[in-house]
Protein backbone atom coordinates (compact mmCIF):
# COMPACT_ATOMS: atom_id res chain seq x y z
CA UNK A 1 0.00 0.00 0.00
CA UNK A 2 1.56 3.24 -0.78
CA UNK A 3 1.40 5.97 1.62
CA UNK A 4 0.10 9.31 0.95
CA UNK A 5 2.63 12.33 0.51
CA UNK A 6 0.40 15.42 2.49
CA UNK A 7 3.34 17.81 0.43
CA UNK A 8 2.03 16.57 -3.01
CA UNK A 9 -1.87 17.20 -1.57
CA UNK A 10 -3.27 20.10 -3.40
CA UNK A 11 -6.15 19.44 -0.75
CA UNK A 12 -3.93 19.50 2.50
CA UNK A 13 -1.87 22.72 1.06
CA UNK A 14 -5.19 24.37 0.80
CA UNK A 15 -6.55 23.38 4.47
CA UNK A 16 -2.91 24.57 5.81
CA UNK A 17 -3.07 27.68 4.28
CA UNK A 18 -6.82 28.91 4.96
CA UNK A 19 -5.66 29.75 8.79
CA UNK A 20 -2.92 31.66 7.71
CA UNK A 21 -5.24 33.73 5.24
CA UNK A 22 -7.30 34.64 8.04
CA UNK A 23 -4.74 35.50 10.37
CA UNK A 24 -3.45 37.99 7.33
CA UNK A 25 -7.11 39.25 6.92
CA UNK A 26 -7.89 39.78 10.33
CA UNK A 27 -4.40 41.52 11.18
CA UNK A 28 -5.71 43.73 7.65
CA UNK A 29 -8.82 44.22 8.95
CA UNK A 30 -7.60 45.33 12.58
CA UNK A 31 -4.80 47.57 11.13
CA UNK A 32 -7.98 49.29 8.87
CA UNK A 33 -10.31 50.00 12.14
CA UNK A 34 -7.38 51.08 13.96
CA UNK A 35 -6.93 53.26 11.24
CA UNK A 36 -9.94 55.21 10.97
CA UNK A 37 -10.53 55.87 14.55
CA UNK A 38 -6.55 57.32 14.91
CA UNK A 39 -7.93 59.22 11.58
CA UNK A 40 -11.52 60.10 13.14
CA UNK A 41 -9.78 60.97 16.31
CA UNK A 42 -7.10 63.32 14.95
CA UNK A 43 -9.69 64.64 12.59
CA UNK A 44 -12.28 65.51 16.07
CA UNK A 45 -9.02 67.17 17.97
CA UNK A 46 -8.03 69.07 14.48
CA UNK A 47 -11.55 70.19 14.57
CA UNK A 48 -11.90 71.25 18.25
CA UNK A 49 -8.33 73.32 17.96
CA UNK A 50 -9.51 74.88 14.85
CA UNK A 51 -12.79 76.05 16.18
CA UNK A 52 -12.47 80.03 17.47
CA UNK A 53 -13.65 80.91 20.51
CA UNK A 54 -16.40 83.11 19.75
CA UNK A 55 -18.20 85.66 22.01
CA UNK A 56 -21.75 84.36 23.24
CA UNK A 57 -24.83 86.60 23.10
CA UNK A 58 -24.50 87.29 26.73
CA UNK A 59 -21.12 88.36 26.88
CA UNK A 60 -19.25 91.86 27.49
CA UNK A 61 -18.03 91.78 23.81
CA UNK A 62 -21.63 91.37 21.66
CA UNK A 63 -23.11 93.70 24.08
CA UNK A 64 -20.68 96.27 23.32
CA UNK A 65 -20.87 95.75 19.82
CA UNK A 66 -24.57 96.65 19.72
CA UNK A 67 -24.90 99.60 21.76
CA UNK A 68 -21.65 101.32 20.29
CA UNK A 69 -22.75 100.66 17.21
CA UNK A 70 -26.39 102.57 18.45
CA UNK A 71 -24.05 105.09 20.34
CA UNK A 72 -21.61 106.20 16.77
CA UNK A 73 -24.52 105.74 14.36
CA UNK A 74 -26.14 109.12 16.33
CA UNK A 75 -22.12 110.68 16.01
CA UNK A 76 -22.38 109.71 12.19
CA UNK A 77 -25.97 111.77 12.12
CA UNK A 78 -24.51 114.32 14.27
CA UNK A 79 -21.28 115.00 12.05
CA UNK A 80 -23.16 114.66 8.66
CA UNK A 81 -25.75 117.44 10.28
CA UNK A 82 -22.36 119.67 10.78
CA UNK A 83 -20.48 119.05 7.83
CA UNK A 84 -23.28 119.83 5.58
CA UNK A 85 -23.91 123.24 7.55
CA UNK A 86 -22.77 126.40 6.73
CA UNK A 87 -20.25 126.16 9.85
CA UNK A 88 -16.72 127.00 10.01
CA UNK A 89 -14.48 124.91 7.52
CA UNK A 90 -12.19 123.60 10.03
CA UNK A 91 -14.85 122.25 12.31
CA UNK A 92 -16.98 120.85 9.25
CA UNK A 93 -13.73 118.44 8.07
CA UNK A 94 -13.59 117.62 11.70
CA UNK A 95 -17.18 116.78 11.54
CA UNK A 96 -16.75 114.68 8.43
CA UNK A 97 -13.64 112.70 9.77
CA UNK A 98 -15.64 111.89 13.03
CA UNK A 99 -18.75 110.35 10.52
CA UNK A 100 -16.92 108.74 7.97
CA UNK A 101 -14.91 106.85 11.15
CA UNK A 102 -17.56 106.24 13.20
CA UNK A 103 -19.65 104.49 10.77
CA UNK A 104 -16.65 102.25 8.95
CA UNK A 105 -16.14 101.09 13.26
CA UNK A 106 -19.87 100.33 12.91
CA UNK A 107 -19.55 98.01 9.70
CA UNK A 108 -16.49 96.22 11.94
CA UNK A 109 -19.17 95.68 14.79
CA UNK A 110 -21.44 94.56 12.42
CA UNK A 111 -18.78 92.08 11.07
CA UNK A 112 -17.99 90.66 14.37
CA UNK A 113 -21.30 89.85 15.32
CA UNK A 114 -22.01 88.17 11.30
CA UNK A 115 -19.04 86.33 12.37
CA UNK A 116 -19.84 85.33 15.87
CA UNK A 117 -23.62 84.06 14.51
CA UNK A 118 -25.09 86.38 17.15
CA UNK A 119 -27.85 88.63 16.06
CA UNK A 120 -27.62 92.24 15.59
CA UNK A 121 -29.54 93.07 18.71
CA UNK A 122 -30.23 91.56 22.10
CA UNK A 123 -32.46 90.59 24.55
CA UNK A 124 -30.73 92.18 27.39
CA UNK A 125 -30.95 95.72 28.16
CA UNK A 126 -28.85 98.26 26.99
CA UNK A 127 -25.10 98.77 28.95
CA UNK A 128 -26.29 95.51 31.16
CA UNK A 129 -22.96 93.71 29.70
CA UNK A 130 -20.80 96.61 31.74
CA UNK A 131 -21.24 96.39 35.57
CA UNK A 132 -24.14 98.42 36.81
CA UNK A 133 -24.16 99.52 33.66
CA UNK A 134 -27.98 99.37 32.78
CA UNK A 135 -29.01 101.18 36.18
CA UNK A 136 -25.91 103.70 36.57
CA UNK A 137 -25.19 104.85 33.01
CA UNK A 138 -28.37 105.33 31.38
CA UNK A 139 -30.35 108.49 31.48
CA UNK A 140 -33.59 108.60 32.85
CA UNK A 141 -34.96 108.51 29.27
CA UNK A 142 -32.96 105.23 28.57
CA UNK A 143 -30.50 107.38 26.59
CA UNK A 144 -26.86 105.80 26.88
CA UNK A 145 -23.91 108.14 28.26
CA UNK A 146 -23.55 111.08 26.48
CA UNK A 147 -26.14 110.16 23.98
CA UNK A 148 -27.64 114.03 22.35
CA UNK A 149 -31.79 113.89 22.68
CA UNK A 150 -34.29 114.22 20.20
CA UNK A 151 -35.11 117.71 20.92
CA UNK A 152 -30.88 118.94 20.83
CA UNK A 153 -30.78 116.54 17.69
CA UNK A 154 -33.63 118.83 16.45
CA UNK A 155 -31.72 122.46 17.62
CA UNK A 156 -29.07 121.45 15.58
CA UNK A 157 -30.43 120.52 12.68
CA UNK A 158 -32.12 123.75 12.12
CA UNK A 159 -29.42 125.89 13.83
CA UNK A 160 -26.30 127.71 11.31
CA UNK A 161 -23.40 129.35 11.44
CA UNK A 162 -22.10 130.61 14.67
CA UNK A 163 -24.93 128.93 16.60
CA UNK A 164 -24.72 125.12 14.75
CA UNK A 165 -20.75 125.12 15.22
CA UNK A 166 -20.93 125.69 19.58
CA UNK A 167 -23.92 123.52 19.50
CA UNK A 168 -22.23 120.76 17.89
CA UNK A 169 -19.13 120.99 19.99
CA UNK A 170 -21.04 121.28 22.87
CA UNK A 171 -23.32 117.52 22.17
CA UNK A 172 -20.00 115.94 20.78
CA UNK A 173 -17.90 116.95 23.47
CA UNK A 174 -19.97 114.74 25.84
CA UNK A 175 -20.94 112.51 23.46
CA UNK A 176 -17.61 111.12 22.96
CA UNK A 177 -17.19 111.18 26.51
CA UNK A 178 -19.55 108.57 26.65
CA UNK A 179 -17.90 106.43 24.57
CA UNK A 180 -14.80 106.67 25.77
CA UNK A 181 -16.08 105.38 29.12
CA UNK A 182 -17.95 102.40 27.02
CA UNK A 183 -14.74 101.88 25.52
CA UNK A 184 -13.10 101.57 28.74
CA UNK A 185 -15.37 99.21 30.29
CA UNK A 186 -15.11 96.64 27.67
CA UNK A 187 -11.51 96.73 27.49
CA UNK A 188 -11.37 95.97 31.08
CA UNK A 189 -13.86 92.53 30.42
CA UNK A 190 -12.40 91.29 27.48
CA UNK A 191 -9.09 88.95 26.28
CA UNK A 192 -10.16 89.53 22.85
CA UNK A 193 -7.41 90.63 20.54
CA UNK A 194 -9.85 92.10 17.71
CA UNK A 195 -12.35 94.22 20.23
CA UNK A 196 -9.50 95.04 22.64
CA UNK A 197 -7.94 96.70 19.23
CA UNK A 198 -11.04 98.22 18.23
CA UNK A 199 -12.16 99.83 21.59
CA UNK A 200 -8.53 101.70 22.32
CA UNK A 201 -8.83 102.94 18.44
CA UNK A 202 -11.91 103.83 19.97
CA UNK A 203 -10.36 105.55 22.99
CA UNK A 204 -7.71 107.36 21.27
CA UNK A 205 -9.08 109.30 18.54
CA UNK A 206 -12.03 110.19 20.79
CA UNK A 207 -10.23 111.89 23.25
CA UNK A 208 -8.09 113.38 20.33
CA UNK A 209 -11.32 114.70 18.69
CA UNK A 210 -12.54 116.47 21.96
CA UNK A 211 -9.30 118.35 22.42
CA UNK A 212 -9.81 119.69 18.90
CA UNK A 213 -13.39 119.91 19.53
CA UNK A 214 -12.79 122.04 23.07
CA UNK A 215 -10.15 124.24 20.89
CA UNK A 216 -12.91 125.00 18.22
CA UNK A 217 -14.88 126.28 21.08
CA UNK A 218 -11.89 128.58 22.62
CA UNK A 219 -11.57 129.93 18.81
CA UNK A 220 -15.49 130.63 18.70
CA UNK A 221 -15.03 132.58 22.12
CA UNK A 222 -16.46 130.22 24.32
CA UNK A 223 -15.57 128.42 27.39
CA UNK A 224 -14.77 124.56 26.53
Amino acid sequence: MTQTDDSDDPVADTAQAAPDTRRRAAIIALASVTALIVGAVGLGIGLWIATPDYPDNDSAEAGFARDMSTHHGQAVTMGMIEYRSDGEAGLRSIAYDIALTQQAQIGMMDQWLNQWNLPKTGTAPRMAWMSNGHHSMLLPDGRMPGMASGEELARLRNSSGRDADVLFCRLMIPHHLGGIHMAEAVLGRTDNDAVRKLAQSMKDGQQYEITALRTKLTSLGEKP
